[in-house]
């Protein structure tokens, strides 16, 4: 299909990740595993993972990604403080939201109503981030069936935020990271090594 250029240039400056979100849906937690091996132990940026999931299932995700992973994979509770080499996946049924401030960011969860028919989903995340963190933050969108992260990733790009999604030869499904590009917000368009080594670019002061 068609992709749209990128809406808005970016505003000049040195690029940052303070925290890493992630969105995915279906064909997730394979493409999250290698997204996230593809980071390296090195990486000490906490993350956070929204993958569509019933409750039972993200507990089991993230046992499985925490043995697979050098860094701490937990599910999210309400009210964690952030921490560095940390990865945190929203609860099935739960939205996850960052609320504090830059310097001590937390986690918070709900149970509001349905985003895209997911709970739960990307657009909140992602939305919150915007809110708090400005354009130091990176949203990557990864396969997935729907729309979900669309939104949330204009959030990003209005506060000059970076923004990449999975190309659609990787992709099992391309809709969600699809709508990011089609909707001209995604930056970076690449396989799944691609936006691993881009993010540890943004990590380590790279210029893009």
């Amino acid at each position: 299909g068609h992709v749209a250029a990128p809406t808005r240039v970016r505003t000049p400056g040195p690029r940052r990740c303070d925290v890493l979100l992630v969105g995915a849906s279906t064909g997730g937690p394979p493409a999250l595993r290698a997204f996230l091996m593809g980071l390296g132990p090195d990486w000490k940026i906490p993350v956070l993972i929204v993958q569509h999931m019933p409750a039972t299932f993200t507990a089991i995700l993230a046992e499985h990604l925490d043995k697979a992973l050098p860094q701490t994979v937990v599910e999210a509770k309400d009210g964690t403080p952030l921490r560095g080499g940390h990865v945190y996946i929203a609860p099935g049924d739960f939205h996850m939201t960052l609320k504090g401030t830059p310097g001590a960011p937390v986690i918070k969860l709900d149970q509001g109503p349905q985003v895209n028919w997911c709970r739960p989903a990307v657009d909140p995340l992602f939305r919150s981030g915007a809110e708090l963190y400005g354009k130091n933050i990176v949203g990557v969108v990864l396969t997935g069936m729907g729309h979900d992260g669309r939104d949330g990733a204009r959030a990003l790009v209005d506060v000059n935020a970076t923004v990449m999604v999975q190309d659609e030869a990787s992709s099992v499904v391309w809709g969600m990271p699809g709508a990011v590009a089609e909707a001209g917000l995604a930056e970076f368009i690449k396989p799944i090594d691609g936006l691993s080594q881009t993010c540890k670019a943004i990590a380590r002061g790279e210029r893009l």
